[in-house]
């Protein structure tokens, strides 16, 4: 028992390769050869180490089937036919009215401000009226005036008849008085040739017969002067009542001026661009101010023209504003007859040697849907995203089946 515990308490000999190593002396590096390890290997070492084990295939093959999956998903989200048409090259428009004075004048009032809701009829500026006044007085005197003066020559014109009657009477009875004298002259004639008469009283007989017969000339001239007065009658009361008229048209005028001192609003909306101020001297045409009727806004969308094969009127959109990031409903309204750059004041010349098709926009007109209250949130300008849901519907082929209807063919 006792030899066991005491070779317990032994510690165990330190190996004599170590103190070999330690007492061998130390040599260069690159004298010293180098020594390959000669520690021998277990066969079942020499097995692993000369056949690896292999990967597993199927991660591999896992990845390759979802990369081709996706290949075909992209091309058929490219490629496959869209029912919704989508931009965001859309805008809010509407047609507005630009407040110009149709008369010139200083300002003398502007009772509304920028985004002041107005409507139709509303006062929207006023311009000095004085001069109107003015203008107006002078044409009322120029109308009782001319009319005077038609009533005069209307009043001789009524008369003439009169004095016509009354010539035509004095030349019937010169006539009367004529025929007496030459009675008596034949009689005075015949009495001096047998000798009963004397000489005195046949030359008398012979004035009063040239007497009478002057009468009667001077009646009938009378008369015919009578007659032609008439007609200078009727035709200075024709010149008279033209001039009224004028008068009448002039004064018309003079008070339309005077209401257009006032400038009102042609519609209902609100005041935008508001430019003038008081004191201003404006002349026609010069632009005060815009009112914008918010409650006739429209989408104008710039689709592009390949985009354009499913759309038709009619077709409901979907309109989402990007200012407040809401949706409203519309409708298409209408597609261009042109597209934009048709309209350009400067029209592109393709005629040339070099030559780059590009796609072209057309701007489609869309209506909102009304009933919407958040439809009162729409600024004119403001950018919007619209989506036409076609439903794929072919309308070239709905043309041509309308025109084979009407043609028979």
């Amino acid at each position: 028992m006792a030899e066991d515990m005491a070779e317990l308490e032994t510690p165990p000999a330190e190996p004599k390769r170590n103190e070999e190593l330690d007492l061998a002396p130390t040599r260069n590096n690159d004298d010293q050869p180098q020594q390959k390890d000669e520690t021998p290997k277990s066969p079942q070492t020499q097995e692993v180490a000369k056949s690896p084990s292999p990967l597993p295939r199927w991660p591999l093959v896992l990845v390759g089937f979802l990369v081709a999956i996706f290949a075909v998903a992209v091309l058929y989200i490219i490629f496959r036919p869209r029912p919704d048409v989508w931009t965001d090259d859309a805008y809010v428009m509407v047609h507005y009215a630009t407040i110009a004075p149709r008369i010139s004048g200083q300002v003398a009032t502007v009772p509304v401000d920028d985004n002041y809701v107005v409507k139709t009829g509303q006062v929207l500026a006023t311009l000095d009226p004085r001069d109107n006044e003015t203008a107006v007085a002078s044409a009322e005197a120029a109308v009782a005036r001319d009319r005077s003066q038609f009533d005069e020559i209307s009043a001789n014109v009524s008369r003439q008849p009169s004095i016509i009657e009354e010539q035509q009477a004095a030349v019937a009875s010169a006539r009367a008085s004529l025929a007496f004298a030459q009675a008596d002259a034949r009689r005075y004639g015949n009495l001096a040739t047998t000798g009963a008469g004397t000489m005195r009283e046949h030359q008398q007989a012979d004035s009063t017969l040239q007497q009478r017969q002057a009468s009667l000339d001077s009646a009938e001239a009378s008369l015919d002067a009578a007659r032609q007065q008439l007609d200078v009658l009727k035709a200075q009361r024709s010149a008279a009542e033209a001039a009224v008229r004028a008068d009448e048209a002039q004064l018309e005028q003079a008070k339309l001026n005077l209401s257009y001192t006032q400038i009102r609003a042609p519609i209902d909306g609100m005041v935008g661009e508001r430019s003038v101020q008081v004191g201003n001297y404006v002349g026609p045409g010069t632009t005060l101010m815009t009112v914008v009727p918010l409650d006739e806004v429209y989408i104008e969308s710039n689709y592009r023209e390949v985009a354009l094969l499913h759309v038709r009127s009619g077709q409901p959109v979907t309109i989402h504003l990007d200012a407040y990031d809401i949706d409203l409903k519309g409708t298409v309204d209408s597609v261009p007859p042109a597209s934009g750059v048709a309209f350009a004041p400067i029209a592109p010349n393709n005629a040339t040697g070099n030559f780059t098709k590009i796609v072209q926009r057309l701007p489609v007109k869309i209506v909102v849907t009304p009933g919407q209250p958040l439809a009162k949130l729409l600024r004119m300008g403001l950018s919007v995203e619209t989506t036409i849901h076609t439903g794929l519907e072919d309308v070239v082929d709905e043309q041509r089946r309308s025109s084979d209807r009407v043609t028979g063919h």
